[in-house]
C-alpha cells in the first residue's frame, strides 16, 4: 500500500471533475474507490489528507505516480491566480486537489467522442459498455478500455447496444483512423499545441471541444482550455469581457477544471 500526503490528491473531486470516466466508487466502503487505466484496476481510499494506494511501490512508480501527475506543483497554479479575481479564488479553492490526470491518449479520444452531449453518468455508461463489448477481461467484472484494432472490428450495429447514438460512426471511424495508421497518436505527441488540436480536428465527428479535452486530458497539454456549457456559462457571467488567457499561458486547463468543478458543484 502507498500512502500519498498532499492538500492537492482529492480522489472524490478527480473522479467527480468529468475529465475520467472510469472512476467509481466501491462497495467496499464510503471512503473507497477504484479506477481503472493501463489495463489496470486499482483500488484506493480516500483521505482527508491525500489518498492510499493499494497496490506494491513499483507498480506506483511505474505506473500511477505518472497518471496522477504527481510531481506537477499545483499549488504553483494556485498560487498564480490574479488576487483581485475573487470568483477564480473560489473556484481553485473549492477544486483544491484535482490534479490533471495522464490518461491514455486513444482512450480519452474516445471517451470525449462518447461524452458529446451526454451527462457523466451517461458517458461512464457508454464507455464501460464499449469495454465490456471489445476489451479484454481483466477481472472479475472489469474490463479494460479496448485496442483501436478491437474496437474498430465491431460492427456498427454492435456499437450501437452500446447505447452510444449518433456517435457510433464517429467512434467506429476514430479507431478504424488508429488502426490503419492514418491517426498516428505516437507522432501526433510531438505537434505543437495548435498542430495537435487542427490534427484531432480533422476526425469525423470531431470538433474543438472534443480536440481540446483530448489535449488537456490525454495528452496532457495543460494549457488546453475546453469549453463546454459550463464553462461558456462561467465566462459569461464572470469575464464578460474576455477571460485572461495570457496571465495563465501553458496551464489554463489546470484552471478550467477549477472553473468546471466549482460550476457543477
Amino acid at each position: 500500500m502507498i500512502r500519498l500526503v498532499s492538500e492537492d490528491l482529492d480522489i472524490q473531486k478527480i473522479a467527480l471533475s468529468g475529465q475520467c470516466f472510469r472512476f467509481n466508487k466501491t462497495a467496499a466502503a464510503e471512503d473507497m474507490w477504484e479506477t481503472t487505466a493501463f489495463g489496470r484496476t486499482l483500488e484506493l481510499r480516500a483521505l482527508s489528507d491525500g489518498a492510499e494506494l493499494f497496490c506494491g511501490e513499483e507498480e506506483y512508480l511505474s505506473v500511477w505516480k505518472d497518471y496522477f501527475d504527481m510531481d506537477y506543483d499545483y499549488g504553483a497554479v494556485r498560487a498564480s491566480i490574479d488576487p483581485s479575481d475573487a470568483y477564480l479564488t473560489r473556484a481553485a479553492e473549492l477544486g483544491r486537489g484535482i490534479r490533471i490526470l495522464r490518461q491514455d491518449p486513444w482512450e480519452t479520444l474516445i471517451s470525449f467522442i462518447i461524452s458529446q452531449r451526454k451527462n457523466i453518468p451517461a458517458i461512464k455508461a457508454g464507455v464501460e459498455a464499449v469495454c465490456r463489448l471489445c476489451g479484454e477481461e481483466i477481472g472479475e467484472g472489469r474490463y479494460a478500455f479496448p485496442t483501436p484494432a478491437r474496437l474498430a472490428a465491431a460492427s456498427l450495429d454492435e456499437l450501437k447496444c452500446c447505447s452510444l447514438g449518433y456517435r457510433v460512426p464517429y467512434v467506429s471511424a476514430a479507431a478504424r483512423a488508429v488502426d490503419e495508421g492514418s491517426l498516428d497518436l505516437e507522432k501526433l505527441s510531438a505537434l505543437s499545441d495548435s498542430e495537435l488540436l487542427e490534427e484531432l480536428m480533422k476526425l469525423y465527428g470531431v470538433g474543438i471541444k472534443v480536440a481540446s479535452c483530448a489535449m488537456l486530458f490525454g495528452f496532457h497539454r495543460i494549457g488546453a482550455f475546453p469549453i463546454d456549457v459550463w464553462i461558456s456559462r462561467v465566462l459569461k457571467s464572470e469575464y464578460p469581457d474576455g477571460f485572461p488567457f495570457e496571465r495563465y499561458q501553458g496551464y489554463a486547463g489546470v484552471l478550467q477544471q477549477y472553473m468546471f468543478f466549482n460550476a457543477i458543484s
